[in-house]
């Protein structure tokens, strides 16, 4: 009986202290880290996360939106259609320091001035979120991320109104504009963006949206103030700087050069092709293959998909799903009327492209130019030779 007894209040005990839920001290801090930009596409936007600091309690915890699940069902399919849950973690904070530390990732710290109701408001929040029943979430790039989420928890832990107040010299930016500050106009990352991403990107972002960028989560909380009266961040530090790295030799390698040998390799053949008054097919099919993939492709982003990203994708007009269609046809003795009117529409879809591009409708990656010079020339080749013939 006492055996028992002494059981059940052991469980008793176990059972209190897992559902019991911390009160932090009056001593404790909670501030954002801003984690900079690595080397990879994957890193190259930086990284937000909370860190809950107590020593009384001995807590130094980090909370990050954003880790991915591996181990989820149909894992790469979910992430291409957009609708992979990602999770919050929690980590110690020496071990997140070690992580970015060790890539050359530099830290910042800013502690919210938050009461020490506030303080628990948001630890509260962290912990209930970080519960394995409330852990995931559909990620969105632009608009529920791990930078957002800084911003909108933040939010929610206190019923003063934050006031974002613009830095000094300031100017809003479009979506893909403030990618290529990140990623850069002439690289590969950029040049799939800008590939992938539709029209929905090129327009004004707003203050808040801003915040899809930790850097901005950085520099706008740095001048919040909480009821236009007390500064939402009391203290600010640099915990680890970037050294600097060696410079590379990428921009060899950059599409504008690939793709402008590719451009100058179309403008060879189809010049010679003119002066000997005949046609290259296998040049032909691998254009017309090519881009009727990659515009299926882009068609599939846009429709089948949850991406709010992909929708309205004009580069659906060199990248014409239809494409794919024509290459049996190129490769016949005899090419048809309706073919020969079908190439005469690419050339004018391409001029439309242009027309979007100058109007700011939608920016295109900058490495496509060679590209889009050679195959229009190639089309107007194409047109007056299939008549000729």
């Amino acid at each position: 009986m006492k055996l028992k007894f002494s059981l059940l209040v052991f469980l008793f005990t176990i059972t209190s202290g897992f559902s019991q839920q911390y009160q932090l001290s009056p001593n404790a801090e909670i501030s954002v880290l801003t984690i900079g930009p690595g080397a990879s596409l994957n890193d190259a936007f930086g990284h937000n996360a909370f860190r809950v600091k107590d020593n009384d309690l001995g807590i130094d915890a980090i909370y990050g939106y954003g880790q991915y699940d591996f181990d989820a069902p149909n894992f790469y399919l979910k992430f291409a259609q957009g609708k992979l849950e990602y999770l919050i973690s929690k980590h110690n904070f020496a071990d997140i320091y070690y992580h970015y530390t060790s890539y050359n990732r530099s830290i910042d710290e800013q502690v919210l001035n938050f009461s020490a109701k506030e303080k628990q408001n948001l630890f509260n929040y962290l912990e209930n979120n970080y519960k394995p029943e409330n852990r995931r979430y559909i990620y969105d790039f632009f608009y529920d991320n791990c930078a957002t989420r800084i911003r909108d928890v933040t939010e929610k832990a206190t019923s003063r109104k934050i006031d974002y107040n613009l830095p000094e010299g300031f100017k809003h930016k479009t979506f893909r504009t403030l990618i290529h500050d990140h990623v850069g106009l002439n690289t590969w990352g950029s040049f799939g963006i800008d590939i992938a991403l539709g029209s929905v990107i090129d327009v004004e972002a707003t203050t808040s949206e801003h915040m899809f960028l930790p850097i901005y989560i950085h520099e706008f909380f740095a001048n919040a103030k909480l009821d236009s009266s007390q500064k939402l961040v009391k203290d600010s530090s640099n915990l680890y700087e970037k050294k600097e790295d060696i410079t590379s030799f990428d921009s060899l390698f950059s599409p504008l050069i690939i793709i402008g040998l590719l451009g100058l390799g179309i403008l060879f053949i189809t010049y010679k092709d003119y002066k000997n008054n005949k046609r290259t097919k296998w040049l032909d099919s691998i254009i017309f293959g090519t881009t009727g993939i990659v515009g299926i492709v882009l068609l599939l982003l846009w429709f089948a998909t949850d991406h709010s990203a992909t929708a309205y994708n004009f580069n659906l007009l060199w990248a014409f799903p239809l494409n794919i269609l024509i290459v049996s046809q190129l490769l016949k003795p005899t090419i048809k009327n309706w073919v020969k009117r079908y190439i005469k529409f690419l050339i004018i879809m391409l001029a439309l492209l242009t027309f979007h591009w100058i109007s700011g409708i939608q920016v295109f990656a900058i490495g496509l130019i060679p590209l889009l010079i050679a195959i229009f020339i190639r089309f107007i080749f194409l047109s007056k030779y299939l008549n000729k013939n």
